[in-house]
């Protein structure tokens, strides 16, 4: 994945928590997907320490030797996930102007990392939504600068001369936008019967394939 800066750096972070970055890459990983996922499915207020630490198969006293706070701890969750989706918009191929072509890969690439890392989409989801007045001025901050960011790349030099005169183009992306994400959700449902992570998103493809020259039949010219 490629390292970039969007409010605090991978560098930055291991500066400010090295006693976490000292330990081995699995290790990592493992407190990193138990905090994702309770905070993903609890919200920031309602999540356990308890639990994450039993998940990951640590002691609290070693959790907040890492980090300071459970505030800090969700933060950091924050950057790590900001960074992750990063590398999706770095991959963006700015060539292709088919706004239904540009889509679907970016719908492929999403379930990849999915199948990678299954809660860093579904806690950044939980982060637009929190409510909790501890985090909420930080999350407003975070999470509309990289939306933002990722809106503006996605749409960036889309041929919209392909449409019907007669249609509603930004109405018609909707209806683009909700039909994969309806497609990642079906397929995220079926992720496990595949082995092999290449030929998942190959078959993945075809599929999509079938949807979106139904939807260009309907709204291209």
């Amino acid at each position: 994945m490629t390292e970039v800066v969007i409010k605090v750096s991978y560098k930055e972070v291991s500066m400010i928590y090295p006693r976490f970055k000292s330990l081995d890459l699995k290790k990592q990983e493992e407190i990193i997907n138990a905090g994702l996922k309770e905070f993903a499915e609890n919200g920031f207020d309602k999540a356990s320490t308890n639990r994450i630490v039993k998940d990951a198969g640590i002691s609290k006293g070693s959790l907040f030797n890492y980090f300071n706070s459970k505030k800090e701890f969700y933060l950091y969750l924050i950057d790590h996930g900001m960074e992750f989706v990063q590398g999706l918009y770095e991959e963006i191929d700015l060539m292709e102007k088919d706004i239904f072509n540009r889509i679907g890969n970016i719908g492929i690439r999403k379930l990849k990392m999915y199948r990678g890392s299954p809660y860093v989409l579904d806690f950044l989801a939980s982060v637009k939504l929190e409510e909790s007045r501890e985090v909420g001025d930080i999350i407003s901050e975070k999470i509309s600068l990289m939306y933002d960011r990722g809106m503006k790349e996605i749409y960036k030099n889309i041929d919209y001369s392909k449409f019907r005169d007669d249609i509603d183009i930004e109405k018609a992306i909707e209806i683009l936008n909700w039909t994969m994400f309806g497609f990642g959700e079906k397929n995220i449902q079926r992720m496990d019967d595949f082995k092999d992570g290449s030929q998942f998103a190959v078959e993945a493809l075809k599929e999509w394939e079938v949807y979106s020259n139904m939807l260009k039949d309907s709204f291209y010219k």
